[in-house]
């Protein structure tokens, strides 16, 4: 913390760091912190009685048991908490891998599967340890305002399967969830108001005998510990054909959604997190879950919000206790974990995915400020993940929408002006402007070839050479004044920019 010394008093001497601004990620500062430590082990729980229906339905997306998708939620969630480099952030079974390894299930089998799990795992290992997490600085803001969007959307969408075709009660139970959500932490923070209205909801239907769907009506629970696994394929090119297109996508997959989600959860804890290691470290739970027959996945940014937003932790700590928890509720509590009330989690779910949608982003007055480019980016994003229910999908869409405009707008910032004649024979042209593909094409109408005098100069000072396809418009400028007995001298070229020149001028070949 700052000093609170009146400005008069004598300064005093620097403080380190870690005194003048603690490390709220910091898993020892929790353990002296009551406050904190239950904070964390509270939204464990919260997190683990979140996850139990999820890690069911995407189970059943991929073809398997619920307790392969169970147990690969554990084990992601325990060793992630060791292994990633962003706390507080949940990593288990996900939809978007699901949707990547179904296809093997369903084709070659459970063992295949594993196959695709483990090998998926070590690319991203590989792929972590190459620094593919730096490419996050080339995503927009208006392609994570889209991601934030689009996962708000997706996060309600997958409640109304809980709120068609259902007996009435669900309704009010579903409110009534709601209501204390949102009134509860007007009164106290001390109990995440999730955990209270699962509870609470929980306990009514008990009481009342009301009969509504349960967590136990989505799949069977685990009633045993998971063990080591090791898929009995052959270790062959043959395998390898089958199952790397499958462990390529899950990788990339995998890799992008926790790394947004990482980012997104820097921006609403104000700290940083390290990329890399998340990046190998998703790698790593995933070879481990693969051995213990698990179904991989990845970050799972509904849960992260759970853990984050409405609970308010902050360390590894509650990721470690979301897993630990998740494990003693199906196995040792599953009876118990089968009468919750789908009610009450869809009410957590309906008010992650409220909190999460960015409604600044769509405001009236935000709209008439935003630039229309940065409009069409965030929508094209949100369209696109909610049309293919595939986050990362969206987002490529989303950076290529967002390169494309960024290019045409630039292109129409270069400029050919002509701003001298020192003698009859000659005439000076100044380009001002960026020059690379988009904006060079054009280059090479914006001259006079048949009416310029005999000797053209073209002064390159305010501008910059970026690509291949400038040099070429450049020798495409030069060969048609030639054409006309005219010749053209290039000037003004800063130091990149006449490296470039002077190595692939004349070298391109026509038409390049």
């Amino acid at each position: 913390m700052s000093s609170l010394a009146p400005e008069s008093a004598t300064p005093e001497p620097a403080r380190s760091p870690a005194v003048e601004e603690p490390d709220i990620t910091s898993v020892r500062a929790a353990f002296r912190s009551p406050r904190r430590l239950r904070i964390e082990v509270l939204g464990g729980l919260v997190v683990a009685l979140a996850l139990i229906p999820e890690a069911i339905s995407f189970s059943i997306i991929a073809g398997v048991d619920p307790r392969i998708g169970l147990f690969a939620s554990v084990t992601m969630a325990v060793s992630i908490a060791f292994l990633g480099g962003r706390p507080a952030m949940i990593s288990a079974a996900t939809g978007a891998v699901a949707l990547v390894i179904a296809p093997v299930m369903r084709d070659h089998g459970y063992e295949y599967l594993i196959a695709t799990v483990i090998l998926a795992g070590i690319l991203q290992v590989i792929l972590g340890v190459l620094g593919v997490a730096r490419l996050m600085r080339f995503i927009p803001r208006s392609v994570m305002v889209g991601f934030v969007n689009a996962l708000a959307i997706l996060i309600f969408l997958a409640q109304l399967p809980h709120l068609t075709h259902v007996p009435w009660p669900v309704y009010p139970l579903v409110a009534a969830g709601i209501i204390v959500m949102v009134l509860l932490p007007r009164l106290t923070t001390a109990v995440p108001a999730p955990l209270v209205a699962i509870l609470s909801v929980t306990v009514f239907v008990a009481l009342a005998s009301v009969t509504v769907p349960t967590v136990g009506d989505e799949g069977k629970l685990p009633d045993s510990l998971p063990s080591l696994f090791w898929p009995d394929v052959p270790w062959n090119l043959d395998t390898l054909r089958i199952i790397a297109p499958y462990a390529v996508g899950m990788a990339l997959v995998g890799l992008l959604e926790s790394l947004m989600t990482a980012k997104l959860v820097d921006d609403i804890t104000d700290t940083h997190s390290v990329k890399t290691r998340e990046a190998w470290g998703q790698g790593v739970s995933n070879v481990i879950t693969g051995f213990f027959g698990g179904m991989g996945g990845c970050a799972m940014i509904g849960q992260t919000m759970i853990n984050v937003k409405a609970s308010g932790a902050r360390t590894r700590i509650s990721t470690f206790l979301a897993g630990t928890f998740l494990l003693i509720l199906v196995v040792g509590l599953g009876d118990l974990v089968g009468d919750i009330p789908m009610a009450a989690l869809v009410a957590v779910m309906v008010m992650v995915s409220v909190g999460t949608f960015d409604w600044h982003s769509i405001h009236p007055k935000t709209l008439r400020r935003m630039p229309r480019s940065e409009t069409v980016v965030m929508l094209s994003t949100v369209v696109v993940v909610v049309i293919t229910h595939n986050l990362a999908i969206g987002v490529v869409v989303g950076v290529i929408v967002a390169m494309i405009l960024f290019a045409r707008r630039v292109a129409h910032f270069t400029t050919v002006t002509d701003v001298a004649h020192p003698d009859d024979d000659t005439k000076v042209y100044a380009v001002t402007g960026e020059l690379f593909f988009a904006s060079s094409n054009d280059l090479v109408y914006q001259f006079d070839y048949r009416g310029d005098p005999a000797n053209v100069v073209i002064d390159l000072t305010d501008s910059h050479i970026w690509d291949a396809s400038t040099v070429a418009t450049l020798d495409a400028i030069t060969s048609k004044y030639a054409r006309y007995g005219k010749t053209v001298r290039i000037v003004g070229l800063n130091p990149s920019s006449a490296q470039r020149h002077e190595r692939l001028a004349g070298k391109l070949g026509e038409g390049h």
